[in-house]
C-alpha cells in the first residue's frame, strides 16, 4: 500500500524541541523530494521545508525564513524515512503539519502546489 505517515507531534512548551517523522510505504522515499508543510484553521497551508532526492548527487535543504536556524531536516538512517527536528518551538509553530512528497524543491512554499504522495498530518501544539 502506498502511503506516507507522519509521526512525533504533540504537544510542548514553548522553547522545546519535537522530532517529525515521517514514513514511506510502498514506494521508495529517496526518489522524491519530501517537503513539510504546516497549516493553521483558517489559514493557508505553508510550505516550511524541503529535501531534495537521495539520488546520488549532494541533497539540498530548504527552509523558510521564520524556520531557518530552528528546524532541521534530513533523511533517516532508516530507509524511507525523513525527519523535522524542530528546536525553540514556538506558539506560533503551532500547526498540523503533513510531509509531502514532489519531484523537486522547487515549490515547497508552495501549498497548493500539486504533490505525488500527501500524508494525513500530524499535530503540534506549543503552548506553555
Amino acid at each position: 500500500q502506498v502511503q506516507l505517515v507522519e509521526s512525533g507531534g504533540g504537544l510542548v512548551q514553548p522553547g522545546g524541541s519535537l522530532t517529525l517523522s515521517c514514513t514511506a510505504s510502498g514506494f521508495t522515499l529517496d526518489y522524491y523530494a519530501v517537503a513539510w508543510l504546516r497549516q493553521v484553521p483558517g489559514k493557508d497551508r505553508e510550505g516550511i521545508s524541503c529535501i531534495s532526492p537521495n539520488i546520488g548527487r549532494a541533497m539540498s535543504t530548504y527552509y523558510v525564513d521564520s524556520v531557518k536556524g530552528r528546524f532541521t531536516i534530513t533523511r533517516g538512517n532508516v530507509k524511507n524515512t525523513v525527519h523535522l527536528q524542530m528546536n525553540n518551538l514556538r506558539p506560533e509553530d503551532t500547526a498540523g503539519y503533513l510531509c509531502v512528497t514532489d519531484l523537486s524543491c522547487e515549490n515547497y512554499q508552495d501549498g497548493i502546489h500539486q504533490r505525488q504522495h500527501y500524508g494525513r498530518g500530524t499535530q503540534v501544539t506549543v503552548s506553555s
